[in-house]
């Protein structure tokens, strides 16, 4: 694999929902990166898609996140993989070489979504810290597995520094003061 370029890159924001966030370990850490990384993704230029798996049982996805993705195109899914069935059809995910992944449940629907991404090849980064399992064993479980299958497990900061690729532009000063703590 290679750096994530920015111009290469979507961000796939995968099943923060309502009924399912509250379950998950470190649900405020989760969903607080992915805003975050969509926040950057949004002033990096990089498209987001958003995930719901069977939103009329788990809801739609999380106020806080659904308002800091106005811009991203939302699908509805029904496998636990969103690239499962053509899911991701007609999407950024389809066009973008990188795909840098965020959601929940790690070692569900993440991991599937990563895999098949993978297998489809594209170049898949899991962001650690915004992505989520119920039980800590199970995410951590299936960041093992998916770094065995050639997806890589990044940072957020890896993420944003790597779409930057230099300091001293405007976009880097921008998103310095506004994201980088």
């Amino acid at each position: 694999m290679m750096l994530m370029n920015r111009d290469k890159s979507v961000l796939l924001v995968i099943d923060v929902q309502a009924r399912l966030a509250p379950h998950i370990h470190d649900r405020e850490q989760v969903v607080a990166n992915c805003i975050w990384l969509a926040r950057v993704a949004e002033r990096a230029g990089v498209p987001v898609v958003v995930t719901e798996h069977f939103p009329e049982k788990l809801g739609a996805t999380v106020d806080e996140l659904r308002a800091a993705t106005g811009n991203a195109r939302y699908v509805g899914k029904r496998c636990f993989s969103a690239q499962a069935e053509g899911g991701l059809a007609d999407t950024a995910v389809e066009r973008c070489r990188q795909v840098i992944v965020c959601g929940t449940e790690a070692h569900v629907c993440v991991m599937q979504s990563a895999l098949e991404l993978r297998w489809a090849g594209k170049e898949v980064f899991v962001v650690a810290e915004a992505s989520g399992s119920r039980a800590a064993a199970d995410r951590d479980l299936a960041f093992a597995r998916m770094r065995e299958h050639g997806v890589e497990i990044v940072s957020r900061e890896m993420v944003a520094f790597e779409w930057l690729q230099r300091g001293g532009t405007e976009l880097f000063r921008e998103i310095n003061r506004d994201f980088i703590r």
